[in-house]
């Protein structure tokens, strides 16, 4: 299975990064407001382009108008003539005859009042549009990532190294709670500002040129390894892999895992149980070496590492077998005494790699870890186990660049078959960013 299909990898980075170039449920929703306050505009506009159309035919009608307005002056003349016979007559007829002159007037005054009636109309929806924008404005503001504030600054104009500055912080805060060390958090910063301060870009390429920028500031950080098989298969003598690391960190069922990786692709292998030292140790490995059908060497409990590996690479030599895999005690990386012990076994044994393995999920302190092993027996590459149920993804990011040395394999699972090499355009691929 590969594993940019694990269900739990970098998923919490993933989500922050894929949420800042998608719209939030609030801008969706801000969206369909300002449709439903759009709506009665269109209706005015409608309205308006009605004007229009009547303004164009006004021409045509105009004498129509003028005619009616003549007839309405000769009624008037023939009402007021009226209207002095009546006051001749009785006082309740003129009062019964004024009112078809009263209805005139009020058809008269009747048009302006909605004419004037519309225009008010009008310019309370007008007056109210700027107000609702600027509250939308300021709430998707709010609501805005890293990338969206950035292509924000672009679209205006060229972005400033201040500009950026100002900007930062937020996807700063976000990779170092992801477990992003430091020193790498201010490598993406660097390789971001090159990219994308002091030149233009075109509006419709902001996102797209932002997306880049992040994938190849990633990309920069992260170092593949040469292929193991390659490798093995280049050296003439026997090859010899000794893994480090700290207790609980799945070192021996990552050995385990190595072992049954060479055998499918026909490379012969011995195990070298030189962690004489952790309580079960050697049965755990005994067993895994009776599953993969794989020779192990392994002396008592107590006894010196250095002579397990050295009888380990003698067995090697007698039975023409390509590679020797040497499990070492799991020992903290404070501890000096310890960190002498391994420097010794490296010195017997000559190693062709040497291994650190350390937990994905652990973060910083895997990270410092690999520093700390690093500066002892300068390790020549990375194995990162559980990295299937890492949500975070800061280990991946951080330990190539802290200690320069490239990552191997990631273990995604307990099965032998659960080791997968390491590539950039997977981990790409699992942030969301390919």
């Amino acid at each position: 299975k590969p594993y940019h299909s694990k269900k739990y990898m970098f998923k919490s980075l993933k989500e922050k990064f894929t949420s800042w170039f998608k719209k939030s449920e609030a801008e969706e929703k801000l969206e369909e407001k300002k449709e439903e306050i759009i709506e009665p505009k269109k209706e005015t506009k409608e309205k308006s382009g009605q004007k229009k159309e009547k303004k164009l035919k006004k021409k045509e009608k105009s004498k129509l108008v003028e005619e009616k307005l003549e007839k309405k002056e000769t009624l008037q003349e023939q009402f007021e003539e009226l209207e002095e016979q009546l006051k001749k007559q009785s006082d309740e007829t003129p009062i019964e005859k004024q009112e078809p002159i009263k209805k005139i007037q009020e058809e008269k005054q009747g048009f302006f009042k909605k004419l004037f009636s519309k225009k008010k109309k009008e310019e309370k929806i007008e007056t109210q549009e700027p107000e609702i924008k600027q509250i939308q404005e300021l709430e998707i503001k709010e609501k805005e990532g890293f990338f969206a504030k950035l292509a924000s600054k672009l679209s205006i104009s060229t972005l400033t190294q201040e500009q950026f500055d100002e900007i930062f912080p937020e996807l700063e805060i976000t990779l170092l709670e992801n477990n992003v060390a430091l020193e790498v958090v201010d490598k993406i910063k660097e390789s971001l500002s090159k990219n994308l301060v002091g030149i233009e870009i075109k509006k419709s390429e902001i996102q797209k040129i932002i997306l880049n920028s992040l994938k190849e500031s990633i990309n920069s950080i992260l170092i593949e390894s040469p292929d193991l098989i390659s490798q093995i298969n280049k050296s003439l003598d026997i090859f010899i892999i000794i893994f480090v690391g700290i207790n609980g960190s799945g070192k021996t069922t990552t050995i385990a895992k190595i072992a049954h990786y060479l055998k499918q692709h026909k490379i012969s292998c011995v195990l070298a149980a030189a962690d004489t030292f952790r309580a079960a140790s050697i049965e755990q490995l005994q067993i895994h070496s009776k599953n993969l059908n794989i020779p192990i060497i392994a002396h008592q409990y107590g006894s010196d590492p250095a002579a397990v590996t050295f009888d380990a690479k003698k067995y090697a030599e007698t039975h023409k077998i390509k590679v020797v895999l040497i499990d070492t005690a799991g020992r903290m990386y404070t501890k000096a005494n310890l960190i002498k012990e391994m420097e010794k076994i490296v010195r017997i044994s000559k190693p062709n790699l040497k291994l650190f393995v350390g937990e994905s999920i652990t973060g910083n302190d895997a990270t410092e870890q690999a520093k700390t092993f690093n500066e002892s027996i300068n390790i020549d590459g990375i194995i990162l186990t559980k990295a299937d149920v890492d949500e975070k993804a800061g280990t991946i990011l951080s330990v190539s660049q802290v200690t320069s040395k490239p990552i191997y394999f990631l273990g995604t699972g307990q099965n032998y078959e659960d080791l997968i090499p390491f590539t950039k355009s997977a981990v790409l691929k699992n942030l969301g960013l390919e």
